[in-house]
């Protein structure tokens, strides 16, 4: 059971890159959506991708629980983490709930926007993709310069004041500092 809770990114990658240009094809050919329409909705999805995870981060990941079930929940899906803040092989979602998750989102989406989430939803997957891939540089190599102030919010995230800075991709970690 612990290896379904690991994953390497190459993973992740490797089923959602293909979703993303498969969404996109899909909106463009049969349901109609312009290149233009699909650029706009993608760009908003990515954009809409920072305040989802700053909201998922803040308030599900870190939500106060009480009973041990609901603490192991928690912990299991965020606690080890902030116990084993440098296991490389924790910092995407696994494939199986990653994908659960996907799909209920895009239904969302589907039902919220029609045609159009077959390119807002790709951008937002991008969004995901984007953040998966900082988290796991922040956690795994030393800083580039233009990026030291996200490293040096997302670590005292974790290693002084794990109630703050709850977003990794974006400036909205400094807004909630």
């Amino acid at each position: 059971m612990e290896s379904l809770t690991k994953t390497h990114p190459a993973v992740i990658f490797s089923i959602y890159l293909p979703v993303i240009a498969a969404m996109l094809y899909y909106g463009h050919a049969y349901l109609g959506v312009s290149v233009w329409a699909e650029a706009g909705w993608f760009a908003g999805g990515a954009l809409f991708w920072s305040f989802f995870e700053y909201l998922m981060h803040r308030y599900l990941f870190h939500m106060a629980v009480h009973g041990k079930r609901a603490e192991r929940f928690v912990y299991t899906m965020h606690g080890v983490h902030h116990e084993y803040p440098r296991d490389t092989e924790r910092l995407f979602m696994p494939p199986v709930p990653s994908l659960l998750i996907a799909t209920a989102l895009f239904l969302i989406f589907r039902l919220a926007l029609g045609p159009a989430a077959f390119a807002f939803f790709p951008g937002f997957m991008v969004g995901y993709l984007a953040y998966g891939s900082m988290h796991y540089a922040i956690h795994a190599f030393a800083p580039p310069k233009f990026m030291k102030a996200l490293w040096r919010n997302h670590h005292l995230h974790h290693y002084k004041e794990p109630e703050k800075g709850y977003g990794v991709s974006s400036g909205i970690m400094f807004l909630a500092r």
